[in-house]
């Protein structure tokens, strides 16, 4: 799915983007805060990590309101100095570009070109602020703005109250850590003695903690473990009797 959060901000409205069929689901005809504002204090701080390139977003070249974008091979050395946008309550709750859900409150952001997820450091140069964020979504289609970040983003760089800040943007590929934060599903199944089997199987060959977790199925997980693990543990079970195993990010 293309860009959906544009250039957005309390002071300019969002752009509606022509060839996106899904731009009549939004209730709110322009971007605001949330009805009660945000502190510093209440936004979590996010922390640089390992992860796998979406399956959606990354869609190489796209075009946008008539102009044509190329997604970066990767992120490394990137660094640009430009005008930052933000966005808020009117894409609330709906999907980002890469096929997660776009929460204002936490810390975000939407790139024209970056891989997604890529880790970056903006830092508002008007204030010498400075925060690791994720980029998850596509934008702004706007000329002149290089970064829209969420509105939580905006509160801790401390330009929430205005429609933009120039900042500088520069990718963290070589500061991201790889923590065990990776779940590896080989199995998910409507009958939980099917389930206790494979784990029992898994757990009799690997010394990685084996689980069964249960929603509407019983999901047969290994981990948490470390993204490279995660990488080497799906590749190890690929093609046997479990298809291709999920990776799965811990929140």
């Amino acid at each position: 799915m293309l860009a959906l959060n544009a250039c957005s901000s309390k002071f300019v409205a969002h752009e509606t983007l022509i060839d996106d069929p899904q731009a009549s689901r939004y209730s709110i005809a322009q971007d605001r805060a949330p009805d009660v504002a945000l502190t510093e204090d209440q936004i979590a701080l996010t922390t640089p990590r390992k992860e796998p390139l979406s399956r959606h977003g990354n869609k190489s070249p796209y075009t946008v309101n008539g102009q044509t974008y190329r997604i970066m091979a990767s992120a490394d050395g990137y660094r640009e100095e430009g005008i930052a946008s933000w966005y808020g309550a009117k894409f609330h709750g709906h999907s980002t570009s890469n096929g997660e859900t776009f929460d204002m409150n936490l810390i975000s952001a939407a790139h024209k070109t970056l891989p997604l997820p890529s880790w970056v450091r903006v830092t508002n140069l008007d204030n010498g602020r400075s925060i690791n964020v994720r980029v998850n979504d596509r934008g702004p289609f706007h000329d002149g703005r290089i970064i829209d970040l969420s509105y939580a983003a905006a509160v801790k760089l401390g330009y929430h109250d205005k429609g933009t800040a120039r900042v500088r943007v520069e990718a963290l590929t070589d500061q991201v850590l790889d923590t065990a934060s990776y779940y590896v599903q080989v199995g998910a199944f409507s009958q939980q003695d099917s389930a206790i089997r494979l784990k029992q199987r898994l757990s009799a060959d690997l010394r990685d903690r084996v689980a069964v977790y249960h929603d509407q199925f019983y999901r047969v997980r290994i981990g948490p473990v470390r993204y490279d693990r995660a990488v080497e543990l799906q590749q190890t079970y690929s093609g046997q009797d479990f298809g291709k195993p999920l990776l799965v990010a811990i929140p």
